[in-house]
């Protein structure tokens, strides 16, 4: 078991949190940054919630 697999069997369920926190952690990124990357980052925030599962995506085939 991979651990992209191990992350996403511990999240499961818990879309809506792991939604806020990778946004909270581009947030900051961002900050740090003074958004010099803002464009790359707001791309890894997407792969990412794509990855863990957004809510309200159920009908959504999922991305890989």
């Amino acid at each position: 078991m991979s651990m992209m697999d191990k992350l996403k069997s511990m999240l499961k369920g818990h879309e809506a949190q792991t939604d806020k926190g990778v946004d909270k952690a581009g947030d900051f990124v961002d900050g740090r940054t003074q958004g010099k990357y803002s464009g790359q980052v707001d791309q890894a925030q997407d792969k990412l919630k794509d990855q863990f599962g957004r809510q309200g995506d159920e009908g959504k085939p999922p991305q890989s």
